[in-house]
């Protein structure tokens, strides 16, 4: 089983409908959307190769609810498949993981992309996009991941100048504190989105609130504030 057999069948959905929470039956193969980012992948990966990967629960396809948390949690079991975002960018077929926000009761989904191995992708991007053909660089990547039992060519290149984003406001644990996220959450609770105080860190509340910002925007919800975000929140990050 070839790593870029997954191509071909992604390809062949660029176009349809993206659904946030949306679920696909994985043993369907006349399903055409909608999607969100985690079912497309699984979809994907269980059309390709007959693997269920990325779900809960793994013993019926027809029923299996993929999350990007699933992702993670099934590339941690088996961390020989976990490999870096530089390789993933080169090796067709590979996935790359932004992995969703957890604090809580607070749950934000990641997002996840499938690899051209040239340095672009296929995805189901958002509801502004659909299932697009887009690129990896100038975005943000936790990890990439391969599939159990998959062959796979590739995964060398050179590090371009714009793969990696100049900013990304995030939470994270220590949580990011400086003026940009001053300037985030005061034009978040501009614009309707109450970030619960204008304190300077990226907490959970402040990344809430930028998901149902970009949610309502109909671009990828991550919760975290890249150049989009901050562009639509009329601000810069510089």
């Amino acid at each position: 089983m070839l790593g870029n057999k997954i191509l071909e069948i992604a390809l062949q959905h660029v176009g349809e409908q993206y659904i946030l929470g949306s679920q696909a039956p994985k043993n369907d193969p006349n399903w055409k959307g909608p999607w969100d980012c985690a079912e497309f992948a699984s979809w994907c990966a269980y059309q390709a190769y007959g693997i269920l990967f990325g779900v809960m629960p793994k013993g019926n396809p027809s029923i299996a609810d993929a999350y990007t948390g699933y992702w993670d949690e099934d590339a941690k079991s088996n961390p020989s498949l976990i490999i870096t975002p530089l390789e993933a960018s080169t090796t067709a077929g590979a996935f790359l993981l932004r992995k969703p926000v957890k604090h809580g009761d607070v749950k934000i989904p990641g997002h996840i992309v499938i690899s051209n191995g040239h340095g672009g992708t296929i995805e189901a991007m958002d509801r502004s996009h659909g299932v697009v053909t887009s690129k990896l660089a100038g975005r943000r990547w936790d990890m990439g991941i391969l599939l159990p039992g998959v062959t796979y060519q590739g995964g060398e290149g050179t590090l371009q100048p714009d793969f990696e984003p100049n900013i990304v406001l995030r939470y994270t644990e220590p949580m990011i504190s400086n003026p940009l996220v001053t300037r985030v959450q005061t034009a978040l609770q501009a614009a309707g989105y109450d970030p619960k105080g204008i304190d300077g860190l990226f907490g959970p509340d402040t990344a809430v609130a930028v998901g149902k910002f970009q949610e309502a925007h109909g671009i990828v919800v991550d919760g975290e504030v890249g150049g989009i975000t901050a562009q639509l929140l009329g601000i810069s990050l510089e």
